[in-house]
């Protein structure tokens, strides 16, 4: 047996209960890992709540968490790792939550990079290479980000500037200075951002859930090459693409950004560490806005 932070059922964050759990054993091609430190995100929120129980169908007894970072406990038939390989992993199935969890999307940790930092990563990199992907963003194009200072939006706007492409990022004014640090040209993200982009924009991509995918679409001329990550009724009325997670849509995204996170190339959104048994308090910080950090779960 083994612990996790699991949700008791749909509703606030007090549904999260930490508890005795079944040990998970590894499939063809998986692992288990002994979990160091989990990224919290956005849609976990959701799934809580039960807003997308459409898309994420859970039930009591589930365990939140797409990303962790851990030391690998069991190894499957072909999986590809030993016993005490230190890992990022992202998690299909999800579990991060919990003490131990198995998973087929890893990546070695080198040792210049924390567990905080390795477990922050691996949802927002597979979002960014992802819509990045569908975005057909080329070198010597323009692209617009729009949330350019969240966790997957400063990182499409890295990734985007280390392939040759002109980046615009819309975010807040208290963003400014990050954006143009990471590479970006700065736009206040407002109803008005592409009246303010005084060059042609060839793609946009929505990292921020903030609506104007109607007026990028007007904006770029090809709603092909508007991607979203976030949904909502603009999708089906503009055009635009939905990027739907999974395991296909960037199989590759750690092993590229894994690297420039060592190299010290890549930058992640400033961290703030949680205990894993307040889980329930960092989905309340998220929630109420009370911060801007990545939030990360730590089991030590």
């Amino acid at each position: 047996m083994s612990h996790a932070m699991v949700m008791t059922e749909f509703g606030a964050p007090d549904v999260l209960e930490w508890q005795e759990v079944p040990a998970p054993e590894p499939g063809p091609g998986e692992v288990v890992i002994r979990v160091k430190a989990a990224g919290v995100g956005p849609t976990d929120l959701h799934i809580r709540a039960g807003h997308l129980a459409a898309v994420f169908p859970q039930r009591a007894g589930d365990v939140l968490g797409f990303e962790a970072a851990g030391v690998v406990e069991a190894v499957g038939i072909g999986a590809d790792a030993a016993v005490g390989d230190e890992v990022a992993a992202l998690l299909a199935d999800q579990g991060g939550y919990g003490e131990l969890v198995r998973t087929s999307v890893w990546h070695p940790k080198p040792p210049s990079v924390s567990w905080i930092d390795a477990a922050a990563l691996p949802a927002s990199a597979e979002a960014a290479v992802g819509t990045l992907l569908q975005s057909h963003a080329a070198r010597g194009e323009t692209l617009v980000v729009l949330g350019a200072a969240g966790s997957v939006g400063s990182i499409i706007v890295q990734l985007a500037r280390a392939n040759g492409v002109r980046v615009v990022g819309a975010a807040r004014q208290r963003d400014a200075e990050l954006v143009r640090e990471l590479g970006g040209e700065f736009v206040k993200h407002d109803d008005n951002v592409f009246d303010r982009v005084a060059r042609r924009v060839d793609a946009v991509i929505d990292a921020a859930g903030r609506g104007g995918l109607t007026a990028a679409v007007a904006a770029v001329g090809d709603p092909s090459r508007v991607v979203t990550l976030t949904g909502g009724p603009e999708v089906a009325s503009s055009g635009a693409l939905m990027s739907h997670p999974g395991p296909d849509r960037a199989p590759g995204a750690l092993a590229v950004t894994v690297p420039m996170l060592a190299a010290g190339t890549l930058r992640l959104k400033r961290r703030r560490v949680v205990p894993i048994t307040e889980a329930a308090q960092a989905h309340r910080l998220l929630e109420s806005g009370e911060t801007h950090d990545k939030l990360v779960l730590t089991f030590d």
